[in-house]
């Protein structure tokens, strides 16, 4: 891992839940686990650009195994947005 990952993990406040490149843990409260969301959100996808649920998942699984529960946290939390039958999501903020 880069010092410039290393210290945009701590300007986030995420960095005691990553072991190198991987997550963890997923923090069970909510303002905690929105940090880390915005992180991963800003780390993992494009503002603007489109992808398939299957991209998503695989941009998840180079962090942490759970893809389907950050994939619901970053959509409820409003960092993704995706299209009602599931096939297509963005990146909101």
């Amino acid at each position: 891992m880069s010092s410039d990952e290393d210290a945009r993990r701590a300007a986030h406040g995420v960095a005691d839940l990553f072991a190198g490149e991987r997550l963890i843990a997923v923090p069970r409260r909510p303002a905690r686990r929105v940090q880390l969301l915005g992180y991963l959100a800003a780390r993992l996808f494009t503002g603007g650009r489109v992808y398939t649920e299957r991209e998503v998942n695989e941009a998840l699984a180079t962090v942490h195994g759970d893809t389907s529960a950050l994939r619901r946290y970053l959509v409820e939390e409003g960092f993704l947005g995706r299209t009602r039958d599931g096939s297509v999501y963005q990146r909101l903020r």
